[in-house]
């Protein structure tokens, strides 16, 4: 790279929802923005979790100098457990966001002690090449920042996952002076969130669900069930301040929920008035109008907590008839049918379900199109670099950015694994390094590529096809066999016939390989598995995985 430049090398989070990670490169000196993951997409079969392709920072270990962490959401730091057994570096991020990283890591038995630096919003700290500022800003989780990043070449502005929220529940205003003043100094180039690029307007205040809740709890008549992502934390204190308000107890259903609640009480974010919170084995000791329940489960996940009750499958809690329960979450993209299948099951229960998306049960935790104009104006950048969204998100934010006076050669939609070199005068893309995505089953963490789902996809739509053979080493000749198992294809009893007839299809090919003295293993498991392949597609218009095993005796 050029001697007077500074490098952007996005490594997840474009053109997509999750796993974001950005590196910074001044020469010889290395910072990383978040290490997040994502969750598995639907053909992704058994895959647990998405993590970014780091081979580029594994290729740079001796230049990176710290990972930055701007707030505590998965997708931002989910990624950690397994990145720092690779990278093991410092880590900047403010006190709840620290918290819930050393939870991960305990969780997940991380050998080595975290190499914490915990900040504060207005912090200043100097990272090799680099002095990397931390700016309030507001989102669903409390201690979120931006960074303002002064490197030699210029200023850098990433600005986290944020909203304008004016009223927000923990009175902590985004710090609008500061991305000012840093306009008004001069930004070289500027990062910003772009989930929400194609929803016109603004995002309602958290405080409005608050609101919502006032009116939902005054009314209900029995128990309330508050569904709502684990991690946020205002949404969590206001469920249990209203409680409060109307004399009930409140206790916590889901891992998740569990540990991010005691997390946030112990470190100072939940305020919870003595006496509110109850033990789960509790509640049945208290009046159905005097309970309420946090649990996780918002998005139908078939192991979470909501889930089971609404599948009467949660040993401690069971849905009954008359409980009022509110899903405090919208849907991510391609959890819709999860969602919908658990709301329906709550009906089935007798419960009452507040879901939907007028019912102001749930607002955004990131900034709609006026709000990311305003952003854009306050900080005035020469480059503008939209991040943190699918494609279409990056592509209106782009729009938005033109919209506001940036000249469209200087914006740049960017893919990952995309190099961008930045002097004070141009910008342009001058190579790629490895990006993608690492797949996490089960305890691998990469072992699980395309031609394994692929081997999975076509298991699961048409099943297998197993033919064992067993062949007299010395003469070539059939001794036992050919016998076929069936799994996912046919069932055995009812298609005798079609099995009788791969049988002997199988027999048929064997004799032209003893005729053309074929003796080679893998070319007579070839010729089985082509010949039988096209036999059964034309009789079922199904293409079985077909495996051949061949014994000598």
């Amino acid at each position: 790279m050029a001697q007077d430049s500074v490098a952007i090398i996005p490594l997840g989070g474009l053109g997509e929802i999750g796993k974001n990670i950005t590196a910074i490169r001044y020469r010889n000196d290395i910072i990383v923005i978040d290490a997040g993951l994502m969750f598995p997409e639907d053909e992704m079969l058994g895959i647990d979790l998405v993590i970014p392709d780091i081979s580029f920072l594994l290729e740079n270990k001796n230049y990176v100098r710290a990972i930055i962490l701007t707030h505590g959401h998965e997708d931002h730091i989910g990624a950690l457990p397994y990145i720092l057994k690779e990278l093991n570096v410092p880590v900047y991020g403010t006190k709840l966001t620290l918290g819930l990283v050393k939870a991960k890591l305990e969780e997940s038995n991380y050998p080595n002690s975290l190499r914490s630096r915990s900040v504060r919003p207005g912090d200043v700290v100097k990272i090799g090449a680099f002095t990397v500022e931390f700016i309030r800003v507001s989102h669903s989780i409390p201690d979120a920042v931006g960074l303002g990043i002064t490197t030699p070449v210029g200023t850098i502005v990433h600005t986290g996952d944020f909203k304008l929220d004016q009223t927000p529940v923990d009175g902590q205003i985004i710090d609008y002076y500061r991305f000012a003043e840093l306009g008004r100094k001069g930004v070289l180039v500027m990062l910003s969130d772009s989930t929400n690029a194609d929803r016109p307007g603004y995002t309602l205040s958290e405080s409005v669900v608050g609101e919502t809740f006032e009116e939902i709890f005054r009314y209900a008549r029995k128990r309330i069930i508050v569904a709502t992502f684990a991690s946020n934390v205002h949404r969590i204190q206001q469920a249990i301040t209203t409680a409060r308000k109307y004399g009930r107890k409140v206790a916590v259903v889901g891992r998740s929920m569990v540990n991010v609640v005691a997390i946030a009480k112990e470190l100072g974010y939940l305020r919870v008035p003595p006496g509110t919170m109850i033990d789960l084995d509790e509640v049945h000791n208290f009046p159905e109008d005097k309970i309420v329940l946090l649990t996780t489960g918002s998005q139908g996940e078939p192991m979470s907590a909501l889930t089971r009750m609404a599948m009467c499958d949660h040993r401690r809690i069971e849905i009954l008839p008359g409980d009022l329960v509110i899903i405090s979450a919208t849907p991510i993209p391609g959890n819709e049918k999860l969602v919908h299948r658990t709301i329906d099951h709550l009906f089935r229960q007798g419960a009452e379900v507040v879901y939907e998306p007028f019912s102001g049960v749930h607002v955004s935790g990131h900034a709609s199109q006026e709000e990311l104009k305003l952003m854009l104006n306050l900080v005035r950048p020469r480059f503008f670099i939209p991040v943190h969204g699918e494609y279409r998100h990056l592509i209106k934010h782009a729009q938005l950015a033109h919209e506001v006076g940036i000249p469209a050669e200087n914006i740049f939609v960017a893919e990952n694994g995309q190099v961008l070199e930045f002097s004070r005068e141009r910008g342009a893309v001058t190579g790629r390094v490895t990006a993608g995505r690492v797949l996490v089953d089960g305890l691998g963490v990469g072992d699980v590529g395309n031609i394994v789902l692929r081997d999975r996809r076509q298991l699961s739509q048409d099943g297998i096809f197993i033919v064992v053979v067993t062949i007299d080493k010395d003469t070539g000749a059939v001794v036992a066999g050919p016998d076929v198992v069936s799994r996912g294809f046919v069932y055995v009893r009812e298609s005798e016939e079609l099995l009788e007839e791969a049988k002997e299809k199988v027999r048929q090919v064997l004799r032209e390989c003893e005729e053309r003295q074929t003796t080679e293993w893998g070319a007579i498991k070839s010729y089985v598995r082509e010949s039988l392949g096209k036999f059964l597609f034309e009789r079922t218009r199904r293409r079985p995985m077909i495996l051949p095993i061949i014994m000598e005796v």
